[in-house]
């Protein structure tokens, strides 16, 4: 059975900002890229459990996506007993590690 993908409003607004950061609506190499990147967030709603334990924080799971040195981070949660992965916050690989308030 899959689960159901949800994105939390910071979630939502990283994507916003990296669609306007990467120039999504003006070329269509870039938008080609965002298109996969968000498919490759929604395929999540199978085996959420593949991706690896975020360093952060226990219970936190990260789906890595690009190519160095343009990597990005997808930061969620498995909410099992519901079948719910929610997006958390996405962020650049090179990053420093987020924090409990960079999630609000």
């Amino acid at each position: 059975m899959a689960y159901l993908v949800k994105m939390t409003a910071r979630a939502q607004r990283d994507f916003s900002d990296l669609y306007d950061y990467i120039g999504a609506g003006q070329t269509d190499a870039a938008w080609k890229w965002y298109m996969e990147f968000k498919e490759a967030v929604l395929s999540l709603r199978k085996q959420p459990s593949r991706c690896a334990v975020a360093p952060e924080k226990g219970g936190l799971r990260q789906l890595l996506y690009g190519r160095k040195p343009h990597v990005y981070r997808v930061i969620f949660r498995v909410l099992e007993k519901r079948r719910i992965v929610e997006v958390l916050h996405i962020r650049h690989g090179a990053r420093r590690k987020f924090t409990a308030s960079d999630l609000q």
